[in-house]
């Protein structure tokens, strides 16, 4: 147990999927997998271990920012010897190549600020890249399914309301989309020496100003959760 976690180190898979709101975790453990055990509700961070197609995995919340993801993923990987942490979540599209529903496979993240970087590795970095293994496994994943699959950089944002124009934005990260975790997350698989990866899907467009609603974000990002339970099956 950790102040945040009350799961048995045995109730945690060695592969997780983390989205950032524990009522998506909530409705994926209920409806993709079987043999479902509630292993943690601490400030109603919910986290679920079961099985998909027989293989053990948990669903675990992250809660929103890198502050949040922070905590709970480097427990998952230094205390419950967690290898791999795949990051499913909702984003925000840049560009107008990404649609609505659209799944992106993030290769690296941008943070604006290096403060987790430099607090947690040494390095005074912007950029974190994901685990280019797990990536692979999940492009080879995505191809069997027959889903399409974008990548790009991220940009992990620790502002959800800003004053920057998003054209300086866009100059400035290089991404096509926006979220708040990966960064967090990408850096602490690299301070524990474990695999990390970020699936997300297009929430709303800050272009075209579209969006979805906060009942769809946590139940209809089917694809997304199919490519990355079918992913945990190889990892």
């Amino acid at each position: 147990m950790t102040p945040h976690i009350e799961a048995k180190k045995e109730e945690i898979a060695k592969v997780v999927l983390m989205p950032g709101d524990p009522l998506r975790a909530k409705f994926i453990a209920e409806n993709y997998l079987e043999n479902v055990k509630q292993v943690n509700s601490i400030r109603n961070m919910f986290m679920f271990t079961g099985t998909y197609k027989g293989a053990p995995v948990t669903v675990a919340g992250s809660g929103m920012g890198v502050p949040s993801i922070g905590i709970y993923s480097y427990e998952l990987f230094k205390f419950y010897d967690v290898s791999t942490i795949i990051r499913i979540g909702s984003s925000g599209a840049y560009s107008k190549n990404l649609k609505l529903y659209d799944v992106v496979l993030t290769t690296e993240a941008y943070s604006d600020s290096t403060a987790f970087s430099r607090l947690i590795t040494g390095e005074d970095t912007h950029v974190v890249a994901a685990t280019p293994e797990v990536n692979q496994t999940i492009r080879e994943t995505a191809q069997a399914l027959k889903l399409t699959l974008h990548e790009s950089r991220v940009h992990s944002s620790d502002v959800f309301y800003g004053i920057r124009p998003l054209e300086e934005t866009i100059a400035v990260t290089g991404a096509q989309c926006v979220e708040m975790e990966s960064y967090g997350l990408f850096t602490n698989a690299k301070a524990t020496g474990k695999q990390a990866a970020c699936l997300l899907s297009i929430s709303d467009h800050l272009i075209t100003g579209e969006e979805t609603s906060a009942h769809e974000r946590q139940t209809a990002f089917d694809d997304m959760i199919r490519i990355a339970l079918e992913s945990t099956l190889s990892l």
